[in-house]
């Protein structure tokens, strides 16, 4: 197949126009052309479109402090693709892609080159992913794993002791994750090479080119990024690639809004383009990598201390991203969901709460006055859908790791699945009783695995849909906020491997499933996850996800649920207050906007057992779907009001 290579940046204003204004049918000797020569754009107050990146007033990518909860949001609607990401650069990114005729799985890429840049706290070129695609022309859904895995030399006392083999031996320094120990043999790029390489249309080679024009010329610092580089200054201040990045000529932090340039980084896109996904693997930028995460000491005047890495330029060079079966399961007879599989437990745990959910009606108990920002949930709706989470959060903190090594008990996803086991936690739930509180794993056998704990924390999330039909569903990310702090090549390096548990063994010495083994990829909870009308993928309703460690499961259960359940649009089902519970007594009742009154709800939960955590949440849902409006089939798109993204697509949105 003949690949376009079209360098976007590069090109002036009319060529750009008269590029990106082609929307593809399918060939690429048939591109239509669509009339709207300003598609990647917004439409400010004014009423008059203004493209993304442009700095004219209304532009979306002017940066401001990260604010709790954006108010006002409402769906918007395009007729051949979309993208949906949490930082407006990166959106436009891949919507550029989209208009030149590229495919869902180039966008990727294109976004994933910004996101490493301008959200650095959330996502890098050396970090990890989960990817869901669709392909319309086979109707076939497939799980691309791009996670970390541990370095060859690991052992299960990585992460607690610096000598391994000595049960004497101290934890790392300065902790586990500033430490080397917390960074895994990177996966990203390899994944998606592999997805390019199978549904790519345009040119690897130019799918860069955003990122490195970025990177060049300049960029201002988001509001979240901002924050991310004051909070970590301590400890971004260790590494002297990193201060050079982050800080000022006179040592203080860069604040939002301060124009600057990453030239490393354009480096490393340049040679990621012309070297392919391998240029990071072997070579001198896997080099550098190891080395990086090798530093024994800071690059600080005290020279700290750091333990590090025990990674080899071998363990890049022989990571592997893998093709996955996906999770899939029918809900309630009308729909097929397919999400993400292990290494990532966050597939399973929606799965099994929707079979678990399935044997109630949820529809009575949606959201009072939807139209007003999704909502106020119901006492009841919260009730439901927190108690079958705690049931799959007990099962998946049990049962799911990375079954490369540890296999699901049973016969696998299956067993997990299976209706009757399901419609029999189902009935561990009173309706008009207490909460569960903290509930049990099921009985799925005799499997001597301990039950981990280990909390996950930050990540990005993006949907993107395809002129052709195609579908993408990716969540991507570098850990906590910032990683390890440990920069080469103008990115950060992960703490995935801390998504590992710490210690082997729980404390009665019985192993646990998630942890450490050389080559092995730590459990994740990131949930891609893709709805299709019907018992088989098809008919396309909805892609979703969205980052927040642990809660994720939280965060698109609830979106899928309002989508399918509550009748909600795109953006009512993604600004929906956010609710749930992982397996303790706690149910979280999101308090980002404080313009809704959530008292009745927190109220009504408490007299039914739940303690209740009414703190704001940040999660970054993305969201997609393809609606009937007016008589019309539409795209319609839906974007976190607590993050910074936007939605772009054909037509100024």
């Amino acid at each position: 197949m003949r690949k376009r290579n079209i360098a976007l940046w590069a090109l002036t204003p009319v060529a750009v126009a008269l590029v990106l204004s082609g929307c593809g049918s399918g060939s690429d000797n048939d591109l239509a052309v669509d009339s709207n020569a300003q598609s990647c754009s917004v439409v400010s107050s004014s009423g008059s479109a203004v493209v993304v990146g442009s700095g004219v007033a209304g532009d979306p990518a002017a940066p401001e402090a990260a604010s709790g909860y954006r108010l006002g949001y409402k769906a918007k609607q395009s007729s051949k693709y979309m993208v949906v990401a949490n930082t407006p650069l990166a959106t436009k990114a891949g919507c550029d892609v989209l208009k030149a005729g590229g495919t869902a799985v180039d966008a990727a890429v294109a976004v994933q080159a910004v996101l490493g840049l301008v959200e650095p706290q959330s996502s890098t070129l050396a970090g990890s992913a989960f990817m869901m695609y669709y392909d319309a022309n086979t109707k076939k859904v497939v799980a691309y794993d791009g996670r970390e895995t541990a370095p060859a030399a690991a052992n299960g006392y990585y992460l607690v002791r610096q000598d391994q083999g000595d049960a004497s031996s101290p934890a790392p320094v300065p902790s586990a994750r500033r430490s080397g120990r917390s960074i895994g043999v990177p996966g990203v790029m390899r994944m998606l090479d592999m997805a390019h390489k199978e549904h790519g249309k345009l040119g690897w080679d130019k799918l860069f080119d955003e990122g490195i024009q970025l990177a060049t010329n300049g960029y201002r610092i988001p509001g979240r990024m901002g924050d991310a580089i004051k909070g970590n200054a301590a400890s971004l201040a260790l590494d002297a690639n990193a201060v050079a990045a982050f800080f000022n000529a006179d040592g203080t932090p860069k604040a939002t809004g301060t124009v600057t340039t990453n030239l490393p980084y354009a480096q490393t896109l340049r040679t990621l383009a012309s070297g392919g996904a391998n240029a990071l693997y072997s070579g001198p930028l896997a080099e550098a990598i190891v080395a990086k995460a090798a530093q024994a000491v800071g690059d600080d005047a005290a020279k700290t201390p750091i333990t590090p890495s025990l990674m080899t330029v071998n363990d890049l060079k022989n990571y592997q991203a893998k093709k996955r079966e996906p999770v899939c399961t029918t809900y309630r007879a009308s729909y097929y969901v397919c999400t993400m599989s292990p290494p990532s437990s966050g597939g399973i745990a929606i799965a099994q709460a929707l079979g678990i959910l399935e044997n109630f009606d949820l529809s009575k108990y949606g959201p009072t006055n939807p139209t007003n920002e999704g909502g106020v949930p119901s006492v009841m709706g919260v009730h439901l859908v927190s108690e079958a989470e705690r049931l799959a959060y007990a099962d998946r903190d049990k049962y799911v790791a990375d079954t490369d090594f540890i296999p699901l008990p049973g016969k696998g996803v299956s067993t997990m699945l299976d209706k009757a086991y399901l419609k029999q936690r189902a009935a561990l739930i009173q309706p008009d009783g207490k909460s569960l509180g903290t509930a049990s794993a099921g009985a799925l056998g005799d499997v001597p695995l301990g039950v981990d704990k280990t909390v996950e924390r930050g990540t990005t999330h993006f949907s993107i849909v395809d002129a052709y039909g195609n579908v993408v569903s990716m969540t991507s990310t570098v850990e906590s906020s910032m990683g390890s702090f440990h920069m080469v090549g103008g990115f950060l390096l992960t703490n995935q491997l801390t998504d590992f548990s710490a210690q082997p063994a729980d404390g009665a010495g019985v192993p646990i499933a998630n942890r450490v083994a050389p080559g092995k990829r730590p459990r994740s909870t990131m949930a891609p996850t893709l709805v299709f009308k019907g018992t088989e993928p098809g008919d396309f309703v909805m892609a979703t996800g969205s980052p927040g460690g642990g809660t994720i499961i939280q965060y698109v259960l609830k979106t899928v649920v309002g989508a399918v359940d509550w009748n909600l649009d795109a953006q009512q089902a993604t600004s929906l207050v956010n609710f749930g519970a992982t397996n303790s007594p706690t149910t979280n009742v999101d308090g980002a906007n404080t313009a809704l009154d959530l008292s009745g709800l927190i109220d009504g939960l408490k007299a039914k057992g739940h303690t209740v955590n009414n703190a704001a949440q940040s999660s970054g849902v993305s969201t997609i779907m393809r609606v009937n409006r007016n008589g019309q089939t539409r795209l319609e798109g839906g974007v976190d009001p607590r993050r910074e993204g936007i939605v772009l697509g054909d037509g100024a949105l």
